[in-house]
């Protein structure tokens, strides 16, 4: 549930200001806006356009050279509604902005200082006693962005109960700026995790349709999301929002309707009942014009929320250091197999790795496992990685605690009966503290993601026992670092003992937990590696300043791997470490109910940015780990393209979004490092050669030299005024461009 009522509490409405003149100029922001008796209100910026509707709609254009590009088509006349409430059941779209009371006042604040604000107010035919007010906000720092809030107050005798507010109704019509392709043809970016593999890069179907819930768990156990879906054609994009920086329970719907139109929105369960006198307020929303493709209104996004407050920390040295991870073993791993693999890793120059999944003997404790890891084995292995010179990280899973209920087994491995009876075995964490456990509506333990219980980060006592987690891994321990798995959101929380002001407080306390682990590792290792994985789905907002490197998360496939790290990229900055994860997962198929990984893609991390990975195994172990194991011809693979990676080190490069995806064909990136331009361009089909004219955008005026640094081969030279290349390649071609 959702009620931000004025300073978090119900009000009675006070006096309002009195309309300042339409005319009277507005010092200091160089926002134009104008407004007609009758309506619409235009918004002009010094790059877009917004058109407010009588009935609230905003129309939003980008401003180009040849006139305004817009994807809105809203409705005509009365049906083109922006927003609206839900009572009783019913869609109340009958308000009518009264353009005669509006007001135009200066806007300042953490998002810039210089803009315009406009109030209007409205009221509801069917609903007289109900009055709507308008706020909305531009601002001189960023012109392609308006904002929303919009609040109902009850000024009637009697009680209104809203179900339902719909704000940021948008309908979008790609042919509007291409005749060519049917309204619903839009490349588009959906925030939610949703469930594990699901691409969050889609073109749009023309049966599509997708709820978009955030922050909340989703019906797969996953959860949490960035409250952004985003549109875009080759010459113009539209994104809607929320930009709170806690995390919300909304939703942000996208569905193709039957005149092939999309239609987008944010919708908040409301339920809430406004007594005579008080309002509700809708959190701060948007709507963002662009050029380009989802980089544009993430990093706008991320930009804006940092304004507020929402800091991203920089990566340490050793975010950027390719890493080897144990997952190759599964979930038996032992010592004696993560010795064993060093004299490899010391041949490829692997100096970090991590210890993964099912050392340990029980969620929540955190425990070395007795049968693989017995006495202070644990620890005699992180003393050895380091006489090697290779730091090591651990996986592990905050918030997470076996309750004596089965959870869902990851591998074969734990499937087995000793493992079975292991899960039935409640943590020791659950047995001392039942009550810090989260609880349903009916009281019982509430579910984590595979079937775990959660502990509530909303209690400081639950705060404070991760603190001391985290002391115990990286100063008593010696590790460096986290892999943080599985890590999506909470549930919300109804265990009266913890006197929550609101069950989402659980939801909206999960950040705190992540903040605890990060600065504690940061000040005990200022080198540390935190890393977070949200397995397979959009990472969770909320707990994104609190890592230091990201990754791709379970990807299925390259092109996975290469459109996350474009959005990390996006959210984090153009320098972010962004892990490309086990390059295993560059290639996959499903074999019953596993997925056999054997790709071999580097250059979907190396070309991009990204930080390079593996997780083989070494030596041979036998048929278990064949699809693994690290070959003699895989060694020769994997040591050119870690020699690769080593040697150019683009991970610490600034990524540059100059090609848009879905369009723009071979697909294209851009990463410049040391005064030089790298290009990786991907075929189409990866099993076909494809063969035309790159365009090698970004360069300034000049001759360029241009270098196939993967083959080492020299490809002649290019003019930065007409930079066009005729090539041919497969797969992929990687290219290093620079003044000769």
């Amino acid at each position: 549930m959702l009620v931000l009522l004025c300073g978090i509490a119900l009000m009675t409405v006070g006096c309002r200001k009195e309309p300042t003149s339409l005319t009277e100029e507005v010092p200091g922001s160089k926002a134009a806006v104008t407004v007609q008796a009758g309506g619409p209100i235009i918004i002009r910026t010094a790059t877009a356009e917004f058109e407010v509707s009588p009935s609230g709609y905003v129309r939003a254009s980008l401003l180009r050279d040849q006139g305004k590009l817009a994807l809105d088509e809203p409705e005509a006349g009365d049906l083109a509604v922006g927003d609206y409430p839900v009572i009783g059941g019913k869609e109340v779209r009958d308000f009518a902005l009264d353009f005669e009371r509006a007001t135009v006042s200066g806007s300042q604040g953490k998002i810039g200082p210089q803009g315009k604000g406009i109030e209007i107010y409205g009221r509801s035919k069917s609903y007289p006693s109900l009055e709507k007010d308008v706020a909305i906000e531009v601002y001189d720092d960023f012109p392609n962005l308006l904002l929303t809030t919009v609040t109902y107050k009850n000024r009637g005798s009697s009680e209104v109960r809203l179900d339902q507010v719909v704000v940021q109704r948008h309908r979008l019509n790609a042919a509007l700026v291409d005749r060519q392709v049917p309204p619903h043809q839009l490349w588009a970016f959906q925030g939610t995790s949703y469930e594990w593999g699901k691409d969050s890069v889609v073109r749009i179907s023309s049966d599509f349709s997708q709820p978009n819930v955030m922050a909340a768990i989703s019906p797969s156990g996953a959860g949490g999301g960035i409250p952004v879906v985003a549109f875009w054609t080759a010459t113009v994009g539209e994104a809607i929002g929320h930009l709170e920086t806690q995390p919300l329970v909304l939703s942000l719907p996208v569905k193709v309707e039957k005149d092939g139109r999309i239609n987008a929105s944010l919708v908040l369960d409301a339920r809430a009942t406004l007594k005579p006198g008080e309002v509700y307020r809708s959190p701060r929303s948007f709507v963002a014009v662009y050029s380009g493709d989802f980089y544009e209104p993430l990093s706008l996004y991320s930009r804006v929320l940092q304004r507020e407050g929402w800091a991203i920390p920089k990566p340490t040295d050793g975010d950027y250091h390719a890493n080897w991870c144990g997952w190759g073993y599964r979930s038996d791993v032992t010592p004696a197999q993560m010795l064993g693999t060093i004299p490899k890793l010391k041949g490829l120059n692997f100096t970090r790795a991590t210890l993964d999944y099912r050392w340990f003997d029980n969620f929540g404790d955190w425990n070395p496992r007795p049968e693989t890891f017995p006495g202070d084995s644990l620890k005699r292995l992180v003393d050895e990685f380091h006489q090697q010179g290779i730091r090591l990280q651990l996986w592990w899973l905050p918030l997470a605690v076996s309750d004596g209920q089965l959870w869902e087994p990851i591998g074969p491995e734990e499937k087995t009966p000793a493992a079975r009876l292991q899960q039935k075995r409640a943590s020791g964490v659950v047995k001392s503290h039942p009550d810090w456990l989260i609880l349903d509506k009916s009281g019982k333990h509430a579910r984590l993601f595979l079937n775990r219980a959660a502990l509530c980060p909303a209690l400081p006592e639950v705060q404070d026992y991760h603190q001391k987690l985290t002391e115990r891994f990286i100063r008593d321990w010696g590790l460096d670092g986290h892999k943080l798995d599985m890590c999506f959101t909470v549930p919300a929380c109804y265990n009266p003992r913890h006197r929550h002001k609101s069950p989402e407080d659980s939801i909206r306390a999960m950040g705190e937990v992540f903040k605890v682990i990060f600065e504690t590792t940061r000040r005990l290792k200022p080198d540390s590696v935190t890393q977070i994985c949200p397995c397979g789905t959009v990472p969770n907002f909320v707990w994104l300043p609190y890592m230091d490197q990201a990754v791709t998360a379970d990807p299925v496939g390259a092109v996975q791997v290469r459109q996350r790290i474009k959005m990390y990229k996006a959210l984090l900055g153009p320098q972010a470490a962004v892990y490309g994860d086990h390059v295993e997962l560059s290639e996959m198929r499903r074999v019953g109910e596993e997925h056999l990984e054997t790709g071999a893609d580097f250059a979907s991390t190396v070309g991009l940015g990204g930080v390079v990975g593996t997780k083989f195994t070494w030596p041979d172990y036998g048929p278990t780990f064949k699809n693994v194991f690290l070959t003699p011809e895989k060694e020769a693979h994997w040591k050119k393209w870690i020699g690769i990676y080593d040697g150019h080190m683009l991970s610490r490069g600034t990524f540059r979004n100059l090609y848009v995806l879905g369009y723009d064909v071979p697909e294209g990136y851009a990463v410049e490092k040391d005064g030089k331009m790298y290009y990786a361009f991907f075929a189409p089909d990866s099993t076909k050669p494809w063969e035309g004219e790159i365009e090698l955008r970004g360069l300034q005026a000049g001759e360029y030299r241009v270098f196939d640094y993967e083959r080492e081969k020299d490809l002649g030279t290019v003019d930065g005024q007409n930079p066009k290349l005729t090539t041919e390649f497969t797969q992929h071609l990687l290219l290093e461009v620079s003044k000769p």
